[in-house]
């Protein structure tokens, strides 16, 4: 059977809206609650409790009243499937949001993640860079000592071949002087 709103109710039986919900609400008059959660009352169940007014049984009313309350009906029937169809397009969006808010903090935190990694190798990398540079210092300092000490080197020999050959040249003047003074002794 067709079920209808407190509004509808009070046309259908001639009482007052509050009349009506006040029935509800006390336990007289028994409802069901559709999915937009709003309260509704079988058209039997007002038979029962209140009897129906005979100018707005739909049999009874003169035929373009009748269309009228048909068209009335399909008009919130279709009202309510728009609706409905709006609460289901509204959760179905809150669901996207909400998948999409987990992917934007997932990817946050991967970003964040990566960002520190980047952070480390930086400063490993400037770590490393001034090892590299002080290395470099050092091996520059050792070739310039090397290159000292084998200057050095060549330098004594140098001298002790000059003094040799100095030694091997005062020797042989000796000799010659020898060799005069031998000349002129004899």
């Amino acid at each position: 059977m067709a079920k209808v709103g407190a509004q509808r109710a009070a046309e259908l039986t001639g009482k007052s809206k509050s009349t009506i919900q006040r029935a509800m609400n006390g336990g007289k008059l028994s409802f069901e609650k559709d999915s937009a959660n709003r309260r509704v009352i079988d058209v039997s169940e007002l038979e029962r409790v209140y009897g129906l007014k005979q100018s707005s049984m739909v049999a009874e009313a003169p035929k373009e009243n009748a269309e009228s309350a048909i068209q009335h009906e399909l008009d919130k029937a279709k009202t309510m499937l728009e609706s409905e169809r709006m609460r289901m397009r509204i959760k179905m969006l809150e669901d996207q949001v909400l998948s999409l808010q987990k992917q934007l903090d997932d990817m946050s935190g991967q970003r964040d993640k990566w960002q520190q990694q980047s952070q480390q190798l930086l400063i490993t990398s400037e770590y490393t860079q001034k090892q590299a540079e002080e290395y470099k210092t050092e091996i520059a300092e050792r070739k310039h000592k090397e290159e000292e000490r084998r200057k050095a080197m060549k330098l004594r020999k140098m001298q002790e071949q000059n003094n040799a050959m100095q030694s091997a040249q005062d020797t042989s003047n000796m000799s010659v002087w020898q060799r005069i003074k031998d000349k002129v002794s004899a």
